[in-house]
């Protein structure tokens, strides 16, 4: 799947390809059929896990309906999610979202600014005696620079506050006032270090490209639209 960049500058890439582990699936964005969808593929998931009560499994199909919704509602290119059930009562999950960031006129395009600014936007988590943001600029391969926001917040829930880790990375659209944010976030706190681990190697899996007749994609100059996790 793609999703195209409008109002295109001249020089700018017109679509992206990111990559998501097999684990992982495409969440539906459609107001028509994500519900229905979202329901399918957690009750896919859940088959042969005796522990997981109906309650449970309810809850968790309303919390990624609510990922999907808020989603959309943000204009988002695509997002995606993983649930596992290692046993017990333990479950696993996170999502990723990608959206893109245009820059008011009236405000500078510099990536080191942007990432300043957009890492001061929320709250400060250390007001909930979380660690204060990570903030770094990076250069990714065949990419470039990129910013990266690290935390740990609590995410408002119908007024329930929920600890969740959060990674930001910030992709500049070459030749644009815009950005591509790679947003990923998970409950499981106590595997922060892993959940970063895959949501920098998602990232890193980013690449503008160009496409050309007959749907044939090749490297561009940089700029985006978006395949699915299984690069189609």
């Amino acid at each position: 799947m793609t999703h195209p960049v409008t109002d295109r500058a001249t020089g700018a890439p017109a679509h992206y390809k990111l990559r998501y582990p097999g684990s992982w699936w495409y969440l539906d964005l459609d107001p028509s059929t994500r519900d229905a969808s979202i329901r399918r593929r957690i009750e896919h998931q859940a088959k042969g896990v005796p522990q997981l009560s109906r309650e449970r499994l309810d809850g968790l199909v309303r919390d990624t309906r609510r990922t999907a919704r808020e989603a959309y509602a943000r204009g988002a290119l695509q997002a995606a999610g993983m649930v596992r059930f290692p046993g017990g009562d333990a479950m696993l999950s996170a999502t990723s979202v990608v959206l893109r960031m245009p820059v008011p006129e009236d405000q500078s395009a510099d990536l080191a600014e942007v990432l300043f600014g957009a890492s001061m936007q929320a709250g400060d988590p250390q007001s909930s005696g979380y660690p204060p943001r990570e903030v770094d600029l990076l250069e990714l391969p065949d990419v470039g620079p990129v910013g990266r926001i690290a935390s740990i917040e609590d995410i408002d829930y119908k007024g329930t506050p929920v600890r969740t880790a959060l990674l930001h990375t910030l992709f500049p659209i070459p030749n644009r006032r815009e950005y591509l944010l790679v947003s990923s976030s998970t409950p499981n706190v106590e595997l922060k270090d892993q959940f970063f681990e895959v949501f920098d190697a998602i990232a890193g899996t980013l690449r503008f490209v160009e496409v050309k007749s007959k749907g044939t994609a090749v490297p561009a100059a940089q700029s985006p639209q978006g395949t699915d996790e299984n690069g189609k």
